[in-house]
């Protein structure tokens, strides 16, 4: 998964990856730039500012009718959509006008955050963090839907020859009824099957969200289940709620992401 538990709270892997590197670049940058302390302090605060808002801005834009669709998104930082590469352009950028006047230093610094962004490369890549053993397939496991008939899991991605995103959520968990709606667009595609397994709660909460959410957004979900002993959360190692899985045609998992997503993350997964 991309994501670990704190508590109930999900911290994202690569964010995590992303601070112990800049904590790095900080260490590296104290013992080998050759700059003051103030000097070091400006330039370290102004790289991570033009980082972060050109790793966002780069991202809206390389991702650009899913954000006109829904502008606001773009400020809603917490979701994943952040560009490495482009952060690091501005990061060099910054550096180059800030210490323009100390070539030497310069070339540390420079050196020094090409470093930093491979570590975070090969962080990401690798997951040191992250679930290794989790099931690969859907396992051969039967839920009941909310009219208590049951469904095998292993048949949903067989009964159609398209993508199956699987959505793991509660009704007690805000992420996933922020991003229950996009779920409940992109179940209307035809290009896509939207499967949601309630985790751990009763018939009655579950059953009133999901017609409250049918009233105030049009027509919900084709299959909703219920999965009162959270064996997926188990078979997958999903670290919290929501989880999402998205399967090939044949059952199998194709991407992950634990907590919440948006409209530019699911385009690009049925795009791919």
């Amino acid at each position: 998964m991309n994501a670990i538990a704190l508590g109930p709270v999900l911290i994202s892997l690569p964010r995590l990856y992303a601070l112990v590197c800049a904590l790095l670049l900080l260490a590296g940058a104290r013992y080998f730039s050759g700059l003051p302390r103030a000097q070091r302090k400006r330039w370290f605060s102004g790289v991570v500012i033009a980082w972060v808002i050109s790793a966002r801005l780069g991202y809206v834009a390389l991702n650009a009718n899913s954000y006109t669709a829904e502008p606001l998104a773009a400020f809603k930082l917490w979701q994943p959509g952040y560009h490495g590469a482009i952060g690091l352009a501005a990061a060099l950028g910054v550096s180059a006008v800030m210490l323009r006047h100390r070539l030497n230093a310069l070339v540390r610094i420079a050196i020094m955050l090409l470093c930093a962004f491979g570590l975070w490369l090969g962080l990401a890549a690798l997951s040191p963090l992250g679930g290794h053993n989790a099931l690969h397939t859907l396992p051969d496991i039967t839920l009941d839907d909310l009219d208590g008939n049951p469904v095998a899991l292993a048949s949903l991605a067989e009964s159609v020859d398209t993508p199956v995103i699987v959505n793991l959520w509660a009704t007690w968990c805000p992420p996933c009824r922020r991003e229950m709606p996009l779920l409940a667009e992109f179940q209307q595609r035809n290009d896509v099957r939207v499967v949601i397994v309630n985790q751990g709660e009763d018939l009655l909460p579950v059953v009133r969200y999901l017609d409250t959410l049918a009233h105030d957004q049009g027509p919900s979900f084709d299959t909703a289940l219920r999965d009162p002993q959270q064996r997926l959360m188990a078979a997958f190692e999903a670290p919290g709620l929501p989880t999402t899985l998205l399967l090939d045609a044949h059952g199998r998992v194709q991407k992950r992401h634990a907590g919440e997503l948006n409209r530019a993350t699911l385009t690009r997964w049925l795009n791919d």
